[in-house]
């Protein structure tokens, strides 16, 4: 069986994912750590376990590829590539159907158009500012007092949600704490913050454009309450694997995968640059 890894070094969190195949792709393992300072130790430590989960040993691994904003930083990669290319192929692989993919991470959002073969068509990237982020949402959940796993949850029982003024990570504080001192309740507060994000990462995406099927990925994936607010802005129902965390990881798996045939083509590679960065 030939085995390949991707490690995925995220501003918050690093995932790495363990792909092997014998005629099939299976994925072996997977593994999450907090980044923390120390992005180096993180990469090494999610890689650890991977190798750990699937009772292998490092050497065992054919090829492995980095990406995320620290891929740089990982020392025991063969090859590094962009999020935007390996976001694209995880979610391909996620859902084979997908023609856009809303990435939604600690600190930026990302909107992709993917061709069929899960090559990067398009491009559009928020990384300027925290609005539409994981960080958003956690500097919202902190100044209510409430745990960022609980702000989704309870963002879905919004029955007027309230309207915020400003998607800057800076400024929303303001607008909570007058929402709080008027009395308006948490869920409709929460409603308001998910439908504005939700609102700026669809005028994001549609520079691309947007076409369906729409997948997403990145870890505000696992928040049903961004979920459910994208679909009503968008009108549209968006995927989401319950891999979807790991789609960066997954990718450069998959492209790892690939460097251990002697017969992969350099034009995958080429992919790298494909699309065009408008911020």
């Amino acid at each position: 069986m030939k085995i390949a890894a991707g490690v995925d070094v995220g501003s918050t969190q690093t995932k790495a994912v363990l792909l092997g195949t014998n005629g099939e792709t299976a994925m072996l393992a997977r593994a999450l750590t907090d980044t923390g300072a120390n992005v180096r130790a993180a990469a090494e430590a999610a890689f650890g376990e991977l190798c750990r989960t699937a009772g292998i040993a490092h050497s065992d691994v054919a090829f492995i590829v980095g990406t995320g904003y620290g891929r740089y930083n990982i020392s025991f990669g063969n090859a590094q590539m962009t999020e935007i290319t390996c976001h694209a192929r995880g979610a391909h692989f996620l859902c084979p159907g997908a023609r856009t993919v809303i990435d939604m991470g600690g600190q930026d959002s990302k909107a992709i158009s993917v061709g069929a073969n899960g090559e990067v068509l398009d491009f559009v990237m928020n990384d300027k500012c925290a609005a539409g982020t994981g960080r958003f949402l956690a500097n919202a959940a902190e100044v209510m007092g409430i745990g960022l796993d609980q702000v989704g949850p309870l963002s879905l029982k919004a029955a007027y949600p309230v309207k915020i003024a400003t998607v800057c990570t800076v400024f929303v504080e303001s607008d909570i704490l007058s929402y709080l001192a008027q009395g308006r309740k948490p869920e409709d507060i929460l409603g308001g913050v998910h439908l504005a994000i939700a609102k700026r990462t669809v005028s994001l995406a549609r520079r691309v454009p947007i076409e369906p099927k729409i997948a997403m990925t990145g870890g505000v994936a696992r928040n049903c309450g961004m979920v459910a607010a994208l679909e009503k802005v968008l009108g549209a129902s968006v995927h989401v694997s319950r891999e979807a965390h790991f789609a960066g990881a997954l990718g450069a798996a998959l492209f790892a995968l690939e460097r251990t045939d002697e017969s992969f083509e350099s034009a995958v590679w080429r992919g790298e640059h494909a699309g065009r960065s408008r911020n």
